[in-house]
């Protein structure tokens, strides 16, 4: 079956197969948040993106392997509300923006800063600290040496623009800037974008309306 992104709440999941990389995608909760389980197909090791919501289906997608660590890419609550549950079950390592880790209820094991590693097995996800959204965001890249680029972007990039900055200018400015500076200026057109609500895209398709978001200032 070939890997489409579009999930929904009580839906099946969504399994993009690359060489070294599973990548399980389930939307929970009211707000359709999406979840993403990171597999390392030489070591079997786990990692979850996001325990937004739905413990039980989180902890019955992740199986009997458990996982090694679940991250939560921002301080807001519909994208932790399952995280406790999850620890709980698994004994995960927690790894949160510095900025965010406040605002999260369950105490960060791992601080991250932009440019960080987080590794999965033998796989290797860079943190991008992106600003606006919240002040600690984060965005993992995976950059798959036998193809393009993998971004999960939480709440700071969607078809069709960056996240909600609250109708604040300067929250905006940080956030477009950072995802421009960041993201689109590093990464290929080919780069796939996995964000925290909604369908994936890639950043080719993203590219040409950079001018229309910063001209419409959000």
């Amino acid at each position: 079956m070939t890997y489409s992104g579009e999930v929904t709440v009580g839906g099946p999941a969504d399994v993009h197969e690359l060489k070294d990389l599973m990548i399980t995608k389930i939307a929970v909760g009211p707000m359709d948040n999406n979840c993403y389980l990171l597999r390392c197909r030489a070591t079997d090791e786990q990692l979850l993106i996001d325990a937004a919501n739905d413990a039980e289906s989180l902890v019955g997608m992740i199986g009997d392997d458990g996982i090694a660590s679940v991250v939560t890419t921002h301080r807001h609550g519909d994208h932790w509300q399952a995280l406790a549950r999850v620890v709980e079950a698994t004994g995960a390592r927690t790894y949160a923006g510095r900025e965010d880790a406040e605002g999260i209820p369950v105490p960060t094991d791992v601080p991250l800063d932009d440019g960080d590693v987080v590794r999965v097995g033998q796989v290797e996800l860079t943190a991008r600290h992106l600003v606006g959204h919240t002040p600690g965001s984060i965005a993992l890249v995976y950059d798959d040496p036998h193809g393009h680029p993998h971004v999960f972007t939480g709440d700071c990039l969607f078809p069709g623009g960056v996240g909600n900055t609250r109708k604040d200018p300067q929250a905006f400015a940080s956030l477009i800037d950072d995802v421009e500076t960041k993201l689109f200026a590093v990464l290929p057109d080919e780069t796939w974008v996995y964000p925290g609500h909604g369908k994936d895209t890639t950043l080719g398709a993203e590219r040409p309306h950079l001018p229309e978001w910063r001209a419409r200032g959000w």
